[in-house]
């Protein structure tokens, strides 16, 4: 049966934390606002598509190639989980994109260099997906669906703007226990 609830987590924990896109959503939406900004995000989504397009597409060649791929892609899935839970106890600044244009094309040219949504969606569709579903339809349909959540997350980003740095700052320590536990049941649940 699939994992519906681990993978949740993982994509709703990915999708809002701070990262590359969220960050320059929120900076965008701050220096020309939401509704001049909005373009900005519909270029991240369009190019997280793509970028989850062509993870869907490396990870199902890399099951067809190597079928005993499954479980080293689902211990390097769990390494990320964990990779993710060491950043978020021992946490670095983020880095502010301050010069943003915001316009379409840079929203979605970015995505192909984000290594946050990379690592996302190689470990989405080779630690969840793939190992249950091969129909073409469904594959498409969970890339759609995690670029939708990602797009999610840095709509509300620029709609919350600097409140969300506000509350990540206020309640940071509640916040990344309650990651640090969602993720340590992600990383877990890919081996029960």
């Amino acid at each position: 049966m699939f994992p519906w609830i681990s993978f949740l987590s993982y994509i709703i924990i990915l999708a809002y934390t701070p990262g590359p896109n969220n960050i320059m959503s929120m900076n965008n939406a701050k220096n020309v606002g939401f509704k001049k900004g909005i373009i900005f995000n519909f270029g991240i989504i369009t190019g997280f598509f793509v970028v989850m397009i062509l993870c869907l597409i490396f990870s199902s060649v890399l099951y067809t190639i190597i079928p005993k791929i499954q479980l080293p892609m689902k211990i390097l899935g769990a390494a990320y989980m964990v990779y993710l839970i060491i950043k978020i106890i021992i946490p670095t600044k983020e880095q502010y994109i301050k010069n943003n244009n915001g316009s379409f094309l840079i929203g979605a040219l970015l995505q192909l260099i984000n290594p946050k949504i990379i690592i996302y969606g190689i470990t989405a569709m080779s630690s969840y997906i793939l190992p249950y579903y091969k129909e073409i339809q469904v594959l498409i349909f969970f890339a759609f669906f995690l670029a939708f959540m990602g797009f999610t997350g840095t709509i509300c980003w620029a709609l919350f703007g600097s409140l969300f740095s506000i509350l990540f700052s206020k309640h940071r320590k509640l916040l990344n226990i309650i990651m640090v536990v969602l993720l340590l049941y992600c990383a877990v649940s890919l081996f029960l």
